[in-house]
């Protein structure tokens, strides 16, 4: 699973990028700065695995991880293929999730593309583009079907009539993810065409550092209107992300976030919300060998969530071994639990938990 950071140029992208991956992708005062996309796999700060590894102390330890990608940034024209237009949505193309980083500060040494911040504008810049590529997208899918839908062909006739509904909300400027089409409906005609304004999206407002204990009225009217949308949004300052990442001793780094006061640095929870953007969750095998964690779709039932560690576990499935999170902090050790009766023999229909921790029975 893969998130794809974008943005018009010069908005912190590649900034963000380097603080969340420890990476090298260059940042600098220009559009473009960023073409070849830059990739990394990023570690999902986890405070339940690190309880567990402190009542355990296993041998190993192995922690969930998201794709992040890095894309060249945006211009006006970009569907019609100006800048580095097609790259770039092929690009996003390629992603299940999109971060969407808004630049929402004022700074007379970082030029903007469009000559001014304004974060809704921007926002708007490629939420059009994006809605532009996806009507051509449908379109030709719409043309191949057309002569079997006017030959009566009913799947076809149905399917016309979708496409032919959600390009007309695209071109009043509804993205394909706030569109009320019914699951079956998508299911058929919509996810097999990749379409780029129907992922999910993360907006990520990059801020200046007055404005991290003090939001302006209107970041707070932006942020109520990106939510108002259905979209996950966090505030971050790129720049201020970006010295957290330099210190290399954790005292330091707690000391800085202590002095602007805030919990943790941003690129964390901006690592969880990805996740969570993703529709995942996690489940936990612990051991004296290894404690690991695991993603899985949420809604997945036992099987398919062993499949994640390993295909034969989903084919030979027997039964899965379950304890809740809260009831092994609680009682210490995979022991106490037993002995307190708190861990459940689950079977195929059992559909997993985020937090479980789960040890597997499979037959091959």
């Amino acid at each position: 699973m893969k998130a794809g950071i974008v943005g018009l140029p010069n908005v912190g992208k590649s900034t963000l990028f380097n603080c969340l991956t420890n990476g090298k992708a260059q940042s600098a005062n220009f559009p473009f700065c960023t073409i070849e996309p830059n990739f990394g796999s990023v570690s999902i700060p986890d405070a339940r695995l690190n309880h567990l590894v402190e009542l355990i102390n296993p041998e190993k330890v192995v922690p969930n991880t998201v794709d992040i990608l890095d894309i060249a940034g945006l211009v006006k024209g970009a569907s019609k293929g100006e800048g580095l237009g097609n790259q770039f949505l092929s690009n996003i193309r390629e992603t299940n999730a999109i971060i969407h980083v808004l630049r929402c500060y004022e700074n007379n040494n970082i030029s903007h593309v469009e000559g001014s911040v304004d974060p809704l504008r921007d926002k708007e810049i490629i939420d059009f583009e994006l809605q532009i590529k996806d009507v051509e997208s449908i379109s030709k899918r719409n043309e191949k079907i057309l002569r079997q839908a006017k030959s009566g062909d009913k799947d076809a006739k149905k399917e016309h009539d979708v496409l032919e509904n959600v390009i007309e909300n695209l071109n009043n400027g509804v993205s394909v993810r706030l569109q009320k089409i019914t699951k079956e409906d998508f299911v058929n005609y919509i996810k097999p065409l990749s379409l780029l304004t129907a992922k999910p999206v993360l907006y990520v407002c990059n801020i200046n550092e007055n404005e991290i204990k003090s939001p302006s009225n209107n970041l707070l009217k932006l942020i109520d209107l990106l939510k108002s949308e259905g979209s996950r949004v966090i505030t971050l300052t790129a720049k201020i992300e970006e010295e957290i990442n330099a210190l290399e001793d954790c005292e330091d780094r707690k000391m800085f976030l202590d002095d602007l006061g805030i919990d943790e640095p941003g690129s964390s929870l901006l690592i969880r919300e990805s996740h969570k953007l993703l529709n995942l969750s996690t489940f936990y095998t612990a051991g004296p060998k290894e404690v690991r964690a695991w993603t899985f779709k949420n809604g997945s039932k036992a099987p398919q969530a062993a499949g994640t560690i390993h295909t034969d576990f989903e084919k030979g499935f027997i039964r899965a071994e379950v304890i809740k999170y809260n009831d092994y902090i609680e009682l210490k050790s995979e022991n106490n639990v037993r002995e307190a009766g708190k861990l459940k023999i689950e079977g195929k229909e059992y559909v997993v938990e985020d937090g479980d921790i789960i040890h597997f029975r499979f037959n091959v």
